[in-house]
């Protein structure tokens, strides 16, 4: 199966609910929404998706994996991979070294032929650099391979933190406001980007405070308030549902600051 099903989903801290009974199902091949005021749940539930978090109760079922039973790298490795709200790049290191601190996961080798230098180990780390070249090159910094990423404008960094979750080989990536700040011009081809990967049969669930982006951009949204579902339906159903309109879009249909 190879839908995202996130069933009863809750999470406290001490006395604190953060989420509540979250249900919602993201079809493969398609870009969901996740929206909601700030402090509804989102990040937490990205958090507990990607294996950072676990949940106080509830299931995560992708690909016939138990979610809720693997660690972070163990999501990693069945497909799985994220940004961040706050972008968590090596300032120091370059575009390319970003990408390829990322791959890890995907590396199939053993100590034994690295120590030695095999040449296994060395074809191996040939076809992750070309992986990671032409995930810049996906993202538009091919031009940017040795810089390094403090050098970066701030839309770059988000751009780079994309193509290092997409050299992971992900088929379903979770993004956390990955247009936060940008330009229109910036945000314009990040959604190009995304849709190109969704026609390719990657499956997307993003979080975004920019509506006009997630409205124009995903197939299916899904409102979270104070850690539990308001709806989740089309983005027409969305913008007509009247508890939506009240605790998050507001009459002008924008999100409340």
């Amino acid at each position: 199966m190879n839908r995202l099903l996130v069933e009863n989903v809750s999470r406290h801290f001490g006395g604190v609910q953060a989420l509540e009974d979250v249900s919602f199902i993201v079809e493969p091949g398609t870009i969901h929404g996740l929206i909601g005021p700030n402090g509804a749940g989102k990040t937490t539930l990205i958090n507990i998706l990607s294996g950072l978090l676990s949940p106080s109760s509830g299931r995560m079922n992708y690909r016939n994996h138990d979610l809720h039973r693997l660690a972070a790298h163990q999501v990693a490795a069945i497909g799985i991979a994220r940004t961040f709200q706050n972008i968590r790049l090596f300032p120091h290191m370059s575009c390319l070294e970003n990408v390829q601190a990322g791959q890890h996961v995907t590396s199939r080798r053993s100590l034994l032929p690295r120590l030695f230098h095999l040449p296994s180990a060395r074809r191996e780390d040939r076809d992750l650099c070309e992986r990671a070249m032409a995930m810049l090159a996906r993202v538009g910094l091919d031009d940017k391979v040795s810089y390094q990423s403090r050098n970066l404008s701030y839309g770059e960094r988000r751009r780079l933190e994309i193509a290092r979750a997409l050299s992971l080989n992900p088929s379903l990536l979770l993004l956390d406001e990955p247009v936060a700040g940008m330009r229109q011009g910036e945000a314009m081809v990040v959604a190009d980007l995304l849709r190109s990967l969704c026609r390719e049969g990657m499956t997307i669930l993003l979080i975004e405070h920019n509506m006009s982006f997630v409205m124009s951009l995903c197939s299916r949204i899904t409102v979270l308030d104070f850690g539990r579902v308001l709806t989740t339906g089309t983005p027409a159903e969305v913008r007509a549902c009247r508890e939506v309109i009240e605790a998050y879009l507001g009459t002008t249909g924008e999100p409340h600051a």
